[in-house]
């Protein structure tokens, strides 16, 4: 039988004498931009509590922000041991059980009095169960349904957790804004609970459970066993990795990534535009903005970086980052004027446009642990935006101002750009210990 030439038809089947005109690993990657669609509400709310609970329960921004800080460094320090589960348990039952967990930790803060319930529940259980469906889900899809367009994909499923804040941001903010705080995180956790049935039904682990090749593969690709020890793989792999100078590099300027996006301006721009007497669901109109144009400069980013050195992309994301944060303070008023409006775009275009090159360095330096090092480098990018999360609500409460931490992440963001253009170049497809020799 000949085969199709469409840019997105399968290869041969393994079994069966038809073949589907689109391949099976496109409607994987629908479902999995879906449920990262459906679990983003929970990333949403976070900068949209801090007034409302600092004016209710009068906790400080710090302690209020230690919370969020919980949440993105567990975030990230779960990603790696998520991967190595899904390679043990399969990525069906890890995402399901995540979503359940974080639909229970965002419904419990509704009866929460005291300030050790909110680390307790927006903390520890949305951090632990949002770090099993952080970006290392997305490259486990993309390492396993497909060898061809893997930035492209990369791309389309990171430019997902955009697209879920731009659906959740107006709604949320409209919720807290009418009827308070409450309902929102009841909204947040139905939203995670509405996702499990698709992962559930429609989501699979691998191209041989319904007979076919991965995208673009030429030979069919046999199952692998389940790989026992998931947590004693993921630390090896670690202890592995940490012995190179790229991942250190990878690490540092990803950290400084996750500081200058999820850790600053997800987590402050709303109550920092509120301080300017910005009304909270203006605020939260334009950071919905962000995620528009984040999903072009994402998905951007994948095509460019299936062209272009990434090193060298990178370089010039954390540059224009850095440029784009300094003039921010500058841009603050009580109304929405053209200057914000131009930083919005800008900025919204390189919110996690580092994303794709960042995967792919990871997967040429390591080769078939990228997955697991990619996570332990998604872990650093929340501790950086854990670190800056609870620093600037520190900041506010001591200096009454979010402007030095502004300009430090302006100046971070230039050092991340240096760290990237001294990666040094490895063959593709070296394992952890090749490269580590």
């Amino acid at each position: 039988m000949t085969q199709t030439t469409d840019a997105i038809a399968a290869p041969q089947e393994h079994s069966g004498p038809r073949r589907p005109r689109i391949h099976r690993a496109w409607f994987v990657a629908a479902v999995t931009f879906v449920t990262i669609i459906g679990a983003a509400a929970f990333r949403s709310l976070p900068g949209l509590l801090i007034d409302p609970l600092h004016q209710e329960f009068h906790w400080s921004r710090g302690t209020i922000s230690a919370a969020v800080s919980i949440n993105l460094a567990l975030y990230g320090l779960t990603a790696p041991f998520a991967a190595a589960l899904m390679d043990r348990f399969g990525i069906r039952r890890v995402v399901a059980v995540a979503l359940v967990v974080i639909a229970g930790g965002a419904g419990l803060t509704v009866w929460m009095t005291a300030a050790w319930q909110l680390l307790l529940c927006w903390g520890l259980l949305v951090g632990l169960g949002s770090g099993s469906m952080a970006l290392a889900f997305a490259a486990t899809v993309t390492n396993r349904w497909f060898t061809q367009r893997k930035g492209l994909v990369t791309g389309i499923l990171t430019a997902a957790s955009a697209s879920g804040q731009l659906i959740f941001l107006p709604l949320l903010s409209w919720i807290v804004t009418k009827y308070e705080w409450r309902p929102a995180a009841v909204t947040v956790s139905l939203a995670a609970l509405a996702v499990v049935p698709f992962v559930w039904l429609l989501l699979r682990d691998h191209p041989a459970d319904v007979g076919v090749k991965p995208y673009g593969a030429t030979e069919f690709v046999e199952k692998p066993a389940p790989v026992p020890g998931a947590a004693r793989r993921a630390v090896t792999v670690l202890l592995s990795a940490a012995r190179t100078g790229p991942f250190w590099l990878l690490a540092g300027s990803f950290a400084i990534c996750g500081a200058s996006t999820n850790g600053l301006v997800q987590t402050h721009f709303v109550p920092a535009a509120h301080d300017h007497h910005m009304p909270i669901r203006a605020a939260a109109s334009l950071l919905a903005v962000i995620g528009v144009f984040d999903v072009v400069g994402t998905i951007a980013s994948g095509w460019f970086t299936d062209r272009f050195e990434p090193r060298r992309l990178l370089a010039v994301y954390y540059a224009l980052r850095g440029i784009s944060l300094l003039f921010l303070p500058m841009l603050l008023f009580s109304t929405v004027r053209p200057p914000m409006i131009f930083f919005i775009v800008f900025y919204g275009l390189d919110w996690v446009a580092t994303v794709p090159p960042t995967l792919a360095l990871c997967r040429e330096q390591y080769g078939e642990d990228s997955a697991i090092v990619f996570g332990w480098v998604l872990a650093s990018h929340q501790v950086g935006a854990a670190l800056v999360a609870f620093l600037g609500g520190l900041a506010r409460d001591v200096t009454g101002s979010y402007d030095v931490v502004w300009y430090a992440s302006g100046a971070l963001c230039a050092a991340a750009a240096l760290m990237a253009l001294v990666i040094r170049r490895r063959p593709a497809g070296a394992g952890v210990a090749a490269v580590a020799a």
